[in-house]
Order: C-alpha cells, then sequence, then structure tokens
C-alpha cells in the first residue's frame, strides 16, 4: 500500500466507527523512544521515519506533528504524501487538540468523537486529551484502526531471548535492587501496611530492576515485557518464547514469576489494595485494567530516580567503554586522513559515501573488547546533510563524500561496560570558510563552558543551558534541539528524568548522573557543526571559598575523543580555553594510547599536540 492508500483505507474505517478524527502517535505500549519495528504506526502511515512525531487524520486532512530535529527530513519525505507538516516548535503551531478543537468549531461539527488506541498513549496523556475535548463537546474513542488495515508486511513482536546481565558490570544484585524498590514503594502508598502493588511498563526500567538485557529493539539492550512489583512477589510478563534454560534458572533463583505477556490486563484486573503506577510511562489500556476498587496512585516512578544515579562500578564500566571508543574513533580519523594522503579516496564502488563511513566506523567499533552493538544509528552527514539534526543516510540514498568540506560524525556504542555517545565535526580539506571556524568556535566555548560548570547541588539542567549557548546567543545563532540528555547504563542512549535544555525540568541534577553536551549550528544546504561529549555529575573540588557546610557539584568529562583545531578560530579563544582543550588531550592521548598499535599512538599524539594563542 502507499501512503495515500493508507490514508483511505484509515478513513474508510472512521467513517465505520463514526470517528472524525484519528491521531497515530509514534510511540508504543511502553512509551519507548526506540521502538520495535512492529508498533511503528506513526511512520507506517505516513512514510515519515523521524523518531518523534504524531499524525492527525481527518475525513479530508493530514497533518504530521514533529520538532525542529526533523523539519528537513519531514519536508522531504512527506513530499508528494498530502500530509501537511506541523512545525511544533514554532511560536504560532497549535498543539494537536488546539487545532482538532479549532477545525471542529469552524466546521460547526458538533459531539466529534476523536480516535486513538489506549495502548499508545500513557495514563496522563490521556486524561488531559480528555479533559480538553470533553470541555469542546467532543468525545475521545479507544480504538485502534491501524491493526486492522497493517495486514500486510507488519513486523512481528520480537521473540529474541533475553538473558542474564551480571552484577559484575550492574553494580547490584537483582536482590538488593527488589528489596530498595519495594521500600521506596511502599513509603508512597498512602494506607501503611495495605497490600500494594506496581505497575512496571518502561523496558529500560524492567531491564535495569531485574538486571536482563536483549535484543528486541535496535540500538537498546532490552526485553519486551511487562513487570507488576508487588510485597512479596515480582512478575515478569514475557513471551515464553524468550525465555531458554539459562534464563528460566536465572529468574527461578531470583524468585521472578513467569507469564504470557499478554497475561498482564488479566493479572493488573485481579488486584487488590492500593495500585502504583507512573501516569506519564504506563499506557491508558493498563490503567482500565486496574479494578474499581483499588486505590489508585499516580506517581513518579522510583526505579526511573535511581537507575538515573549510576553506581561506582556502573561509573568505571563506562570510563572503560569510552576507552575502547576513543581507540575506535582514532583508528577511523586515522582510516579516513590516509585514504586522502594516499590518493586513495575512492572506494571499489567508485566513489566514498556516508554509508561507507558508517559501516567503516562499525568495523573499527567491533574491534572493542565487550562491543555488543551501536547505540543509535550513525550519523554521518556531509555538509549540507550535516544540517539535518537526525540525518539518516542509507546504502541506496546517502551523499557522495569528497576529500574537502565538512563532516559531521554522531554516533556510539553499547558496550557492555556502558554506553557511548560522541559526535565531533571535523574539516576534510579545501580552504575553510571563515563562517566555519566561527561557527565552530561558538560551539565549541560553549561545549566547553557547560564542562567547567560549577554548580550548587539543586541546580537543574535549563539552569545551566545557557552557559552552552551564551556565544551563539552573542553571535545572533542558537539551535533547536537539547543541550544535553540523560544517558543510561548498557542501556537507551537516551534516558531521563534529568537534561540539559531551555525547557523547564524539576529534576535537579544529582551526583552519578551522565548527560551529555552537545550544542550545534546548523546551516541549511551548507554543513551541520555539533560537538558533543558524555558528562557525569561529581562532587565538586574544595576552592578558598567554600566551606565545609557549602555543597558543590561539577562535571567529569567521560567521552575521550580529540577535537579537530584545524576549525578553531583562535582569535576567539581565551587562554583558560586553550588550556583546558590541552589538558583535555592530554588525557585523551594518555588514556587511549594502550590500546592502540604504534602508528595509531603516533596519529594520535599529533592529534593531541598542544595549541596556543
Amino acid at each position: 500500500m502507499t501512503v495515500l492508500e493508507r490514508l483511505a483505507a484509515l478513513r474508510a474505517l472512521m467513517k465505520e466507527n463514526g470517528v472524525s478524527v484519528y491521531v497515530v502517535p509514534g510511540n508504543d505500549p511502553h512509551a519507548s523512544e526506540y521502538m520495535a519495528s512492529h508498533w511503528c504506526e506513526m511512520q507506517w502511515l505516513s512514510g515519515f521515519n523521524g523518531e518523534a512525531g504524531t499524525m492527525v487524520v481527518t475525513m479530508d486532512r493530514a497533518l504530521l506533528w514533529t520538532d525542529s530535529r526533523y523539519y528537513l527530513q519531514a519536508g522531504i519525505e512527506l513530499k508528494d504524501s498530502t500530509i501537511e507538516l506541523m512545525r511544533e516548535s514554532d511560536v504560532d503551531c497549535p498543539s494537536i487538540t488546539e487545532w482538532i478543537c479549532d477545525q471542529c468549531t469552524m466546521n460547526n461539527v458538533q459531539c466529534t468523537k476523536v480516535g486513538v488506541n489506549p495502548e499508545m498513549f500513557s495514563v496522563n496523556d490521556f486524561k488531559e486529551w480528555k479533559e480538553k475535548f470533553s470541555e469542546a463537546g467532543m468525545e475521545v474513542k479507544s480504538i485502534d484502526l491501524i491493526k486492522p488495515i497493517w495486514t500486510e508486511g507488519r513486523p512481528a513482536i520480537p521473540q529474541d531471548k533475553l538473558y542474564p546481565y551480571s552484577a559484575d558490570f550492574a553494580g547490584e544484585t537483582v536482590e538488593s535492587k527488589l528489596a530498595r524498590m519495594r521500600k521506596l514503594a511502599g513509603e508512597r502508598v498512602k494506607v501503611k501496611g495495605e497490600g500494594w502493588a506496581m505497575i512496571i511498563s518502561a523496558l529500560d526500567e524492567i531491564a535495569w530492576l531485574l538486571n536482563i538485557r536483549g535484543n528486541d529493539v535496535e540500538y537498546n539492550p532490552v526485553v519486551i515485557s511487562y513487570v507488576v512489583l508487588e510485597a512479596d512477589k515480582c512478575t515478569l510478563f514475557v513471551d515464553a518464547n524468550k525465555v531458554d534454560t539459562m534464563a528460566q534458572n536465572y529468574l527461578d533463583f531470583n524468585n521472578i514469576d513467569i507469564k504470557p505477556y499478554e497475561a498482564v490486563f488479566d493479572y493488573i484486573a485481579s488486584l487488590s489494595g492500593t495500585v502504583l503506577y507512573d501516569g506519564a510511562r504506563v499506557n491508558e489500556a493498563l490503567f482500565e485494567a486496574i479494578p474499581e476498587g483499588c486505590k489508585k496512585v499516580n506517581t513518579k516512578s522510583v526505579i526511573l530516580i535511581d537507575k538515573a544515579k549510576k553506581n561506582a562500578v556502573e561509573l568505571e564500566g563506562e570510563r572503560i567503554a569510552m576507552r575502547q571508543d576513543a581507540a575506535a574513533l582514532t583508528r577511523f580519523f586515522k582510516w579516513l586522513e590516509e585514504l586522502k594522503a594516499n590518493g586513495e579516496w575512492l572506494t571499489a564502488n567508485g566513489k566514498l559515501t556516508e554509508w561507507d563511513l558508517m559501516e567503516k566506523l562499525h568495523e573499527f567499533r567491533m574491534m572493542g573488547e565487550n562491543f555488543v552493538e551501536e547505540s543509535f544509528g550513525t550519523i554521518a552527514g556531509y555538509n549540507g546533510n550535516g544540517a539535518i539534526v537526525h540525518y539518516a543516510a542509507t546504502k541506496d540514498q546517502c551523499a557522495e563524500v569528497k576529500p574537502e568540506g565538512m563532516l559531521l560524525l554522531d554516533s556510539g556504542g553499547q558496550y557492555l561496560d556502558g554506553t557511548t555517545d560522541i559526535t565531533r565535526t571535523v574539516w576534510l580539506g579545501g580552504r575553510i570558510p571563515q563562517q566555519a571556524k566561527l561557527d565552530y568556535t561558538y560551539v565549541l566555548k560553549g561545549h566547553i563552558a557547560l564542562q567547567r560548570a560549577r554548580f550548587p547541588r539543586g541546580t537543574r539542567g535549563n539552569q545551566l543551558d545557557a552557559l552552552a549557548k551564551q556565544y551563539m546567543w552573542e553571535a545572533g545563532i542558537t539551535f533547536g534541539h537539547g543541550t544535553g540528555h540523560g544517558v543510561g547504563h548498557f542501556l537507551g542512549c537516551h534516558e531521563g528524568p534529568q537534561n540539559v535544555r531551555t525547557d523547564n525540568n524539576p529534576t535537579a541534577l544529582e551526583v552519578g548522573h551522565i548527560i551529555s553536551d552537545e550544542p550545534g549550528i546548523y546551516r541549511t544546504d551548507k554543513w551541520g557543526i555539533r560537538t558533543e561529549n558524555l558528562i557525569t555529575v561529581i562532587p565538586a573540588k574544595p576552592t578558598k571559598a567554600t566551606t565545609t557546610e557549602d555543597e558543590w557539584l561539577q562535571f567529569e568529562t567521560l567521552t575521550l575523543c580529540f577535537y579537530d583545531t584545524n576549525l578553531i578560530e583562535m582569535s576567539l579563544m581565551t587562554e583558560d580555553e586553550i588550556d583546558w582543550i590541552n589538558a583535555y588531550h592530554v588525557r585523551v592521548y594518555k588514556e587511549t594510547a594502550p590500546l592502540l598499535n604504534a602508528d595509531e599512538a603516533k596519529f594520535l599524539a599529533r592529534k593531541c599536540a598542544a595549541i596556543e594563542l
């Protein structure tokens, strides 16, 4: 089916079921950012392959809301589809609910039914929509209209085996985690001594809690499942095909009961007492299964909060993974430079492409100890493609890379030790435009400023966001994506609740949090420039001004990779910034060189050579 045929089939079902508007979010039942392809309904319906977006379909219009990361991509992929792009970051762009209400008012439609699949909506979002539409005289109808029309070629729910994740890597046993989470959950039960249960649907929370991993979602070592945690038992709802003898013995040893994946609804329906759930992560269909007689407590996940604070073993694992990653990147950039130096830029296919770069970097990462897979699809954006924030080259659709111009390389690896995410922008050759040097330096100065920050305990990420943007703001430039996101430990490359971005996030940065530091500048059809390190929050070193009562924090830089110093406009740099870069490069060489051969180490030493004003 083409996109137009899919829209026609959906509208026929809408008419048959009395639905005037149907909404298809880019979600799965587990509130995942990266989803198993079985649930990529928005992408299937629209032909847009971005990770974030929501489709709204009426009988005569189709629209897709997405954020600034995907404007260029969506403009290309929605061409000739009749689907209108709604740029949700624009100040004059209405929200989805505002647009639906306005359309119904303008068309004088009464009691409009808005159809949604409750498995794809969180409890909080469903409640908000229901209230807003009720005020406008509209009804929200729980109905799945995608399943009846996506009958051909729909991927099955993955059946890969789950496997235990050793406490040697996790830094804590399942027994210890369950005991602590039960204590924290029990403290949130309003009636002490009453029976309680907590619904857990987020895949990374389940993987962390039970020390299990899997291969169900690309780039994310998680297992498609649900968990219901109670004071006296823990039940994992997972397809039986995913549990082999080793996994069964592991789960039995940790007193974890196993039931079929779909049985979670009947199990929830049998609960009594107090039921805890995170309304931002648990889907509406699970919530509706809770018996009326239960006390329902909507509370932020205790696992989400605890998981974000990495323990000492996890942090040391991250440092190990960063060294492996640094070796891979060093080999990659050496290979790339030598292609040009030896006059061998062309490949066997007659040209070098972005796809070739992605494959070569993957080849070098596979050499790393404990490497499992990439942590997301590598972004190799040459020249103008680098300006597409979440650009995704494919083997059949990718740009030729020439030995001149700008390359933005955003990549990461999943190692048993930890998760990496790094962006470097490099100049491949030719005369460097002055604007490119200015842009690179504005980005680099902000990138350094955030990593050098000292801040009092209780500081939130949005309070630090301007540090990374201050220099480009002075030049009248900004960017639309977040400055930093949380990062998991051999889990999701993106995790919360912490971040660094303009939006107000009440979560304070705490010791053990890992975030990215990735400001950028994007010039359409010219280049994209982004520089990214992962950093973790640590106690600040005391200064003469601090007292024993002061509680200050700072960052430790985890990522290890040199910067392209040829792109720096030295006239904009301060001595302190140059000293920081030089000290960082000394550390990069010291920690990476032992993993390299003599030629690779020599190359790295040249890239890490001290610079001066």
